[in-house]
């Protein structure tokens, strides 16, 4: 049997009421998701800013070695 109208209000609110707290909860979540992914998206510029930086030093390190070398 349909619900009377009254019932099924009140079963639409209650749904309504269940989807907008999943709503909220969803963006709760993707608020941390976004935060966490700017913090590695950081995190790894940082990283590939050392490892250039210790590149770097590797290659000057090398070309000292062979300019030693030529030298000796």
């Amino acid at each position: 049997m349909d619900q009377d109208p009254v019932q099924r209000m009140h079963a639409l609110a209650e749904q309504l009421d269940g989807l907008l707290h999943a709503m909220r909860r969803l963006q709760d979540e993707n608020q941390q998701l976004r935060a966490a992914q700017e913090q590695l998206v950081s995190e790894r510029a940082a990283l590939v800013a050392k490892n250039e930086q210790a590149r770097s030093r590797v290659e000057a390190m090398i070309h000292r070695l062979k300019s030693l070398e030529h030298n000796a």
